[in-house]
């Protein structure tokens, strides 16, 4: 039998299941990126050869670029979708979870993989910093809902805007892990470049540029008059938008994740009632929905073979227990100690910190930057910790937000009303 007549019908198959399936699956405590994992272990399994036999640190300029199309293309999407005008009392919950919890995150599982998995202080960094941004990809279940429908209470808006962010600011961290693997080898001072360079030029350079770029094409979607992009009614101009964003950031040394979500919520700003963003919105949700499957069936032949979870002992499934069941519950709920935000709320939002392709973005980036001399046991716990999260978070994802909804004042207005205060 012709392989490729045989792997098109699957994929014709996957496309189909892209669309049909969040309609199944959405009163049912299941999710979508766990049954693209089942599928991708089916696949693996089957008798024809569907799926390539993928192992990450073998295909790790695929896995990156893949993972960086996603996650860049779910950043846009999450942008355009948050109502809130930008500000420091409206997103105070999101600066006190990119700005206290995120850099606990950071410590305390590095603390782990050093502790614990005995990996050196560039690979236990590393770790820590892969695994500290929530997945913009993953979350679609916990965010907000499409522009202007009024689904923004403060558990998604939280949530939205935590994981459009972090996965940018968790780039610093990877970037020092890098320079302390090559100063290890070369014995080159790290600090004095890391700060400048790393921190200080490329965040701000990620900030103006996607600002500066989100505005622009705001003007000239909103402003023009007569023969404006919104006049195309075309929804993959939001996919023009994230590759221009994203690779003029690149191309000046900024932090592309970061311009990218910036640059979506400086378009919303420029006219926030048209409906053109939900346009937008709809065909970069669509696109990111079917790579994401795409990758995932990837991800399940991983969990089928073996090839890199062989590496795992009973100290990685410890880490990957306390990262998921300590660290991120406790780092987030003290940070939203003095909000007044009901405790049942305050829950959530810490433990719903799903891990995703963010994750196995960094990771795949990294180490093929700089020789990490722990590279498979942190490729290994790394993905270990995002199939838990699938996997966990998914099952508990749709009950968790019924609750939040019957809980919630029908009133959103009033909701973003007590956010402000």
């Amino acid at each position: 039998m012709d392989t490729f007549i045989v792997t098109l019908s699957v994929l014709g198959v996957v496309v189909l299941l892209t669309a049909w399936l969040p309609m199944v699956l959405k009163r049912l405590p299941l999710s979508l990126p766990i049954l693209c994992l089942i599928i991708g272990m089916l696949l693996a399994w089957s008798p024809y050869p569907l799926l390539p036999s993928f192992n990450p640190l073998e295909n790790r300029g695929f896995t990156e670029r893949m993972t960086e199309v996603v996650v860049i293309i779910a950043l846009m999407g999450a942008g355009l979708k948050i109502d809130r005008p930008i500000g420091l009392a409206r997103w105070r919950t999101t600066w006190r979870l990119l700005g206290i919890a995120m850099p606990l995150t950071i410590v305390a599982i590095a603390g782990l993989g050093y502790y614990i998995l005995d990996l050196d202080m560039a690979s236990a960094l590393l770790l820590g910093a892969a695994l500290a941004p929530t997945d913009p990809v993953l979350a679609s279940d916990i965010q907000v809902g499409p522009p202007k429908t009024g689904e923004e209470d403060e558990v998604r808006f939280a949530l939205t805007s935590e994981a459009g962010l972090n996965d940018g600011l968790a780039f610093p961290f990877v970037y020092l892990a890098i320079a302390i693997a090559v100063s290890v080898k070369n014995g080159t001072a790290i600090l004095e470049d890391w700060a400048l360079v790393d921190v200080i030029w490329r965040l701000g350079i990620a900030i103006a540029a996607g600002w500066g770029a989100g505005k622009l094409f705001g003007m000239l979607s909103f402003r023009l008059r007569g023969k404006s992009l919104a006049k195309t009614k075309d929804g993959f101009v939001a996919l023009g938008m994230t590759f221009c964003i994203y690779g003029v950031t690149q191309m000046i040394h900024g932090y592309g994740f970061i311009a990218v979500f910036v640059g979506a919520v400086a378009f919303r700003s420029v006219e926030r009632e048209h409906d053109f963003h939900e346009q937008l919105h709809d065909f970069a949700e669509q696109i990111e929905r079917l790579l994401m499957m795409v990758f995932l069936l990837f991800l399940g032949s991983i969990v089928a073979t073996g090839t890199i979870l062989a590496a795992l002992d009973w100290r990685a499934v410890a880490v990957a227990v306390i990262t998921l069941a300590v660290v991120r519950p406790l780092s987030g709920w003290l940070c939203l100690l003095g909000t007044g935000f009901p405790a049942g709320e305050k829950l959530v939002i810490s433990v719903f910190g799903i891990r995703g392709l963010g994750t196995i973005y960094y990771l795949a980036y990294a180490t093929g930057q700089a020789a990490f001399d722990d590279a498979k046991t942190v490729w290994a716990t790394g993905l270990l910790i995002v199939l838990i999260s699938i996997v966990v978070h998914g099952i508990a994802v749709t009950p968790t937000m019924n609750w939040v909804d019957a809980t919630q004042p029908k009133n959103q207005n009033a909701l973003r009303d007590r956010a402000v205060r």
